[in-house]
């Protein structure tokens, strides 16, 4: 059986790879981990349109965790709905069982309004979460995940957020066991999910 390091260490590399860069800005100095500095996962807690959100409660289902922000203009996009195209190969009771959670980065501009329209455009099993930076950092450190703000001169939008663009499978015990680097194809995806639905 191979274990959940083994299985993060084989995608860790190409994580980094997929630091996603806007604007044709430089990325500042950041702190990139080797591939033996696989994150270690964990609880977290931040907020929903419902109400308070915390990982832990999500035991006894699988959670596809993304960092993102609802004005990205095709990285976002693309992951999400990649995602959601994996959740649709499943059948309804292996549906039952995953949710899809997407952590905003950009909590000036996301409201919660904002974010649950969002998600729900992708698939009903997503989520949308964001909280106070500090929350937001905390639980991005975590997972290794990266972001931060690049001001974009003439733009309405006044600045963009270059982000890490990684997909982290968490099973249903709360461990880490794979980091999909973006553009990773749905098909490997829902295959994934399945293998630990059967408790591999």
């Amino acid at each position: 059986m191979i274990r959940r390091t083994q299985i993060v260490l084989l995608v860790f590399g190409a994580l980094w790879a997929s630091l996603l860069l806007s604007a044709g800005k430089t990325a500042p100095e950041l702190d990139v981990p080797g591939i033996t500095d696989a994150p270690p996962g964990g609880d977290f807690a931040l907020q929903t349109s419902k109400g308070p959100f915390r990982l832990k409660d999500y035991r006894g289902k699988m959670v596809l965790l993304y960092f993102g922000y609802t004005k990205c203009p095709d990285v976002c996009p693309t992951s999400l709905s990649y995602m959601a195209q994996a959740f649709n190969e499943l059948n309804d009771d292996e549906l039952k069982k995953v949710v899809g959670v997407f952590v905003s980065v950009d909590p000036k501009r996301d409201t919660f309004e904002l974010l649950d329209e969002y998600v729900d455009y992708f698939h009903p099993n997503f989520i949308g979460v964001t909280g106070k930076p500090e929350e937001i950092a905390k639980a991005a450190k975590l997972y290794g995940a990266q972001y931060y703000e690049v001001e974009l001169k003439d733009s309405a939008f006044g600045y963009a957020v270059n982000h890490s663009a990684a997909t982290y499978l968490i099973a249903p015990d709360g461990e880490l066991r794979f980091i999909f680097p973006h553009g990773t194809s749905p098909e490997v995806i829902s295959e994934a999910i399945r293998y630990v639905l059967e408790g591999k």
